[in-house]
């Protein structure tokens, strides 16, 4: 398998190339089971991210993130989830087509879950941002929840988020045209 090699956070890493489509290959960041990388990465992100009082992301990989940077910052955190549990009560919710994953899919914030983001500033995380696709879904769930949006970050950005002024990351992750 080709990989590209890169360095997040001080660390060295070893991405796999992935096919996305025909025409296009992206390296897999993928923090699951990497504690050094997600303890470097979320510190790292910490000194560059706006005061907060909560941390959010989606379900699944910006979890990790998610909870070290409440952990060692403010202290609280929420997950939008990808789908409804028996106790997650008036969900609200927004659909998402993401990059890298081929169906559309939803993200819920059960209405218990979501009232504690009402006023709060709200800082949303995630592990790479690329078309944005999942940022903008968190953004409508963190607004129609009434919290204050301060900041949104990730460890990396790929392709045209490279380009955007209004999220922060650590470092640039290029595409692979074919």
């Amino acid at each position: 398998m080709k990989t590209y090699k890169m360095k997040i956070a001080g660390l060295e890493r070893e991405l796999p190339l992935c096919e996305v489509s025909e025409h296009l290959d992206i390296a897999a960041f993928v923090m699951f089971g990497d504690v050094e990388i997600t303890k470097a990465a979320a510190a790292a992100l910490l000194k560059k991210c706006p005061e907060h009082d909560i941390v959010v992301s989606a379900e699944a990989k910006g979890i990790p993130l998610c909870y070290e940077m409440a952990r060692i910052g403010c202290g609280d955190y929420e997950i939008a989830r990808k789908s409804i549990k028996v106790y997650d009560v008036n969900p609200i919710s927004y659909e998402v087509q993401s990059i890298t994953t081929k169906a559309v899919q939803k993200l819920f914030l059960a209405e218990n879950r979501a009232a504690r983001l009402k006023d709060k500033r709200v800082l949303i995380v995630d592990d790479v941002i690329s078309t944005g696709a999942s940022l903008a879904v968190l953004e409508h769930l963190v607004k129609q929840a009434g919290g204050n949006i301060v900041g949104k970050a990730a460890v990396l950005a790929e392709g045209d988020a490279t380009e955007r002024d209004d999220i922060i990351y650590l470092e640039k992750l290029p595409v692979f045209p074919k």
